[in-house]
């Protein structure tokens, strides 16, 4: 009964995190578009199909190797393809290229806003079940908040890199070139050997621990 219950969460987990990759990504494509770059939406990335986003080894095969292994799930999309000399010139490139990246986690966190008005409102209502309530909060509304604060993380690939890059002045822009290229490694090294990356979480943890409170207390959970 319990391995059966564990990949019950992992799937519910793994659709989840679909679904919400779906949504950061859109928000990358849409703002992209937004700022006149017509790349997203040639390569079918304006859309929130699931199908359109998904990488096969980032959203599906390393989520679940992670679980099987007792790691817990963490998983990317694909990502979206941009060309900044695109945006408007009506902003400079490392601010369109920030309010692109921002566009992602962003959305993250208007789904997390979205499914917790649905979830008060149905369960004030009456048509909504406890039990679904408190899967769509484990499931939707902390994973999203939890990819928000994640996401902008100032360390490349992450969306809080563009942010960082923004932030720096160009004569530190060494600093980007350097952690675009090893950042990757570095994530998952702090992820895997040591607890910085708990650390640096701690302050969206206790966010999304008061979100969740006010979200219960809202719907008389």
């Amino acid at each position: 009964m319990e391995s059966i219950d564990l990949w019950k969460n992992a799937l519910l987990f793994l659709i989840a995190l679909v679904l919400s990759v779906s949504v950061h990504e859109f928000g990358h494509a849409w703002a992209a578009s937004r700022m006149g770059d017509s790349l997203p939406q040639s390569q079918g990335r304006l859309t929130l199909n699931p199908i359109h986003h998904i990488d096969p080894v980032g959203t599906l095969l390393f989520p679940i190797l992670m679980s099987m292994a007792g790691g817990g799930m963490f998983g990317w999309g694909r990502p979206v393809m941009t060309n900044p000399s695109n945006y408007t010139r009506r902003l400079s490139r490392p601010t369109g290229s920030m309010l692109v990246a921002v566009a992602g986690p962003a959305m993250n966190l208007v789904m997390a806003f979205l499914v917790s008005v649905v979830i008060v409102v149905a369960l004030r209502f009456g048509v909504m079940s406890t039990g679904i309530a408190e899967a769509l909060i484990r499931y939707l509304v902390q994973l999203n908040l939890i990819l928000l604060f994640f996401n902008l993380l100032p360390i490349p690939p992450l969306d809080g890199g563009a942010v960082l890059a923004w932030v720096l002045p160009r004569s530190m822009q060494g600093v980007i070139e350097f952690l675009s290229r090893w950042g990757f490694l570095i994530l998952l090294g702090l992820m895997i050997a040591t607890p910085v990356l708990g650390w640096a979480m701690a302050p969206g943890y206790a966010i999304i621990d008061v979100w969740v409170s006010v979200v219960r207390g809202a719907a008389g959970l």
